[in-house]
């Protein structure tokens, strides 16, 4: 399930899995938040309430996107957050893997806190 993520004039092309969680989400689109900052995690809350599933995890990778139950939240990760002890990034708590960033997911670096994301379906 394509996605377009913009941020300001960032602009970058990801995928939600085929996941009951990831199809929820789809479901929504397009959604707009108000980004927050969590080392190089960058999260917004959805209007979702949806429990950890089998997918749940702390093991993300950079360009991971989950679904965080407790913030009702959609993180997109894309470096070392304060949990981290190496280069990839660790969540504050299990998140639903819902998707990912097909590539350029290191551009977040530059995004700040308090502006506009929207995540869009694109048809395939």
């Amino acid at each position: 399930m394509r996605i377009k993520i913009s941020l300001g004039n960032i602009s970058l092309e990801g995928e939600l899995f085929e996941t009951p969680c990831g199809k929820a989400i789809m479901k929504l689109l397009p959604i707009e938040g108000q980004v927050r900052r969590w080392g190089d995690e960058i999260y917004f809350e959805i209007p979702l309430s949806y429990p950890l599933d089998e997918t749940a995890t702390t093991k993300v990778k950079s360009g991971h996107i989950g679904y965080w139950p407790p913030g009702r939240a959609l993180a997109i990760f894309f470096g070392p957050t304060p949990l981290s002890t190496s280069e990839d990034p660790v969540p504050a708590s299990e998140v639903n893997l819902v998707g990912r960033i097909k590539e350029g997911e290191k551009a977040l670096k530059a995004v700040k806190e308090g502006g506009k994301i929207r995540i869009e379906g694109l048809g395939d």
